[in-house]
């Protein structure tokens, strides 16, 4: 027996196997793959972002006399601007307060947009200052960052009060191929504690996750696939067409000799 004949069968033989699992497979980058059809899920989340020290909120006092209400909606000029001012911001302090006209500080912490609403009213109301007091309340800094494995990384703003990790990551353009699916991290901070948690989008266990619904400032992070597609590759059809192509020129190889 040729010895160097069958080392170099052997090498082949090594060859095509790490070829074939090196392949991502569809068990991989299928989202939701224990999902039935026709099979039907309750929405029970009742999510609504809090608030959190370092927030920016927009507020704004509405009455059927505005002048009335002026006292409790500052807003604030540009040097030199003969324009209208823009409305005044508040950030919520360490302590979990804003300092808002007449009322003062105003502790908001916590609290849904709902909640915060109905504390503004209260104050209003029993001191007497206004009449069925209308409170819009805005959080401008809402945003999420996206990191690692997908398309385009980034900070994304949201102009709601919601948003869902999917709507986060559709943002970012979706994964890449070489992005790992069932091991996303969330990183969340809520005054100065940090939370891990970790979500498998491949299976539909992730609408009940805690993190499905994303506060401001979550951070979400996708580590890329150990298995050995080029970092670079962002189409899975070109990396599918490479490793087949290897396979079929290793096998024949292994034929011919």
């Amino acid at each position: 027996m040729n010895i160097s004949i069958s080392v170099k069968k052997l090498f082949v033989l090594i060859l095509v196997f790490g070829i074939i699992t090196s392949c991502t497979t569809k068990k991989d980058i299928v989202y939701f793959q224990n999902a039935k059809s026709f099979e039907s899920l309750v929405d029970t989340n009742t999510f609504n972002a809090r608030l959190k020290t370092g927030d920016i909120l927009n507020i704004f006092i509405s009455t059927l006399d505005l002048t009335v209400a002026k006292p409790y909606n500052l807003v604030e000029y540009s040097s030199g601007s003969q324009n209208e001012g823009a409305a005044l911001d508040y950030l919520i302090d360490p302590d979990g307060n804003i300092d808002y006209p007449v009322l003062g500080k105003v502790k908001l912490v916590g609290l849904t947009i709902e909640e915060a609403k109905e504390v503004f009213k209260k104050k209003f109301e029993e001191g007497k200052l206004l009449k069925n007091p209308v409170v819009i309340i805005r959080i401008k800094n809402y945003k999420i960052s996206v990191l690692g494995q997908v398309r385009n990384p980034g900070v994304y703003p949201i102009s709601g009060e919601r948003v869902t990790i999917l709507e986060a990551i559709s943002s970012a353009g979706d994964l890449t191929i070489t992005g790992r699916r069932d091991n996303i991290l969330v990183i969340r901070d809520f005054n100065g504690t940090k939370t891990y948690t970790r979500i498998d989008i491949t299976n539909k266990e992730l609408f009940n996750s805690p993190v499905y619904f994303l506060t401001q400032n979550d951070v979400v992070y996708v580590q890329p696939n150990t298995k050995g597609i080029s970092a670079g590759s962002g189409d899975a059809r070109i990396g599918l067409v490479a490793s087949l192509l290897g396979l079929a020129i290793t096998i024949g190889l292994l034929i011919q000799n």
